[in-house]
């Protein structure tokens, strides 16, 4: 199936929506060492950005008249600085927020869905009603807003117009907050996904259900399993917080830090890409890195550092290091063959912007199939037409 990938960085998205069945014809990205880490695997041969065309610039810039009609899914990350706090969440207000860009081209492009990720603060009660704003304009794109029309009286005309309107370009639009952690990547990462559907196919569309829990690792760091798969003495044993209740559907057990690093290499092998030790990492007072033994903190794009230290590992003995880039690429799933570009900061700077890849291929594998049953289902109803009227 046919996609087109925006605001693409270093590749999350995208090599989760390829995982899932589906080609990223362009992808489009505006930071240079981000379009070189896509260029750089793709021309190296690397199978799951092999056909990619990268176009490096403002996504506002592209002639999106040459892309062939038929694109089944549009995808990507709209800048999250305008939502988060380490960004000041001035939403509509910062010149980064590039959700019309993204609705615009949506309007262009109309493909038969779209899959939208950004932060967890895009649902704070602050953002409440340009949230609301963001979806109405998702659900109808080609009804954009005026000349000099501000967003509060667009929305103002979107909410009277919603219920009545019918246009040939309208979407379902279906927002979900999720925990990573949930969905098997080893770090709690809580992300807003917004998957639409054309309404001219009929999708009964459900966010897949979660597969991991806390409550699941609990369980067998209690009965000792964990520890002795991974080998740790019992003064190094530190149990997660977490209930041990137990669920109606049993989940598998939440993925630690130990769960994903704990096969590669030491730091500095030639076997393991991107696997180097950076110097002068610290601890102290809410800057304490991420446990070992339970899923890591979410990691950070800091531009000045990243305050809550979620780009340390932080030893059984209180001891800290940073995590290598390659660490980071396993803790949001990244492939081991895919190299990140750039000095340690730069690369740093794509996984931390990055969409989990697993959580990726899980959300757009779940539209692939419902995109592809409900063509088989147009096919079937095409030929009962053409049998009824021979």
């Amino acid at each position: 199936m046919r996609s087109i990938e925006l605001f693409a960085g270093g590749g999350g998205l995208l090599l989760g929506t390829h995982l899932a069945g589906f080609s990223t014809e362009l992808a489009a990205e505006w930071d240079r060492w981000s379009c070189d880490t896509i260029r750089e695997n793709r021309d190296a041969g690397y199978h799951l950005v092999a056909n990619t065309h990268v176009y490096e610039g403002d996504v506002r810039n592209v002639n999106w008249a040459n892309v062939p009609p038929g694109i089944d899914l549009l995808s990507g990350g709209p800048p999250c600085q305008p939502f988060s706090a380490g960004g000041h969440g001035h939403a509509f207000n910062d010149p980064r927020d590039m959700f019309p860009a993204m609705i615009d081209i949506l309007s262009q492009l109309r493909p038969k869905s779209f899959l939208i990720e950004n932060v967890r603060g895009l649902t704070r009660p602050k953002f409440a009603d340009y949230f609301s704003y963001i979806q109405l304009r998702l659900a109808h794109p080609d009804i954009a807003p005026k000349e000099n029309e501000k967003w509060v009286d667009h929305f103002a005309r979107l909410k009277r117009e919603h219920p009545i309107v019918k246009q040939d370009l309208q979407y379902r639009v279906l927002p979900q907050l999720v925990n990573a952690a949930d969905y098997g990547v080893p770090q709690q990462r809580w992300r807003v996904f917004i998957v639409g559907f054309r309404t001219d196919i009929e999708i009964p569309w459900q966010f897949p259900k979660a597969t991991h829990s806390a409550s699941a690792l609990r369980t067998i760091q209690d009965s000792g399993d964990y520890w002795e798969r991974h080998g740790v003495p019992k003064n190094q044993q530190h149990a997660i917080r977490a209930s041990t209740k137990t669920q109606e559907c049993p989940l598998k057990p939440w993925r630690t830090v130990r769960d994903a690093i704990s096969d590669l290499p030491e730091p500095g092998s030639k076997n393991a890409l991107n696997h180097y030790r950076q110097p002068n990492a610290r601890a102290y007072p809410g800057h304490t890195g991420s446990y070992l033994d339970s899923p890591a903190k979410a990691l950070k794009a800091g531009v000045h550092g990243v305050p809550g230290g979620e780009n340390m590992l932080r030893n059984p003995n209180g001891s800290v290091r940073y995590f290598t880039v390659r660490e980071a690429a396993r803790l949001q799933t990244f492939p081991d063959g895919y190299a990140l570009h750039g000095p340690w900061t730069e690369a740093m700077r794509q996984l931390g912007n990055a969409v989990p890849v697993m959580l990726a291929e899980t959300v757009a594998l779940e539209i692939r199939q419902q995109l592809s049953l409900a063509s088989a289902v147009q096919c079937t109803k095409a030929e009962q037409s053409i049998g009824l009227a021979a």
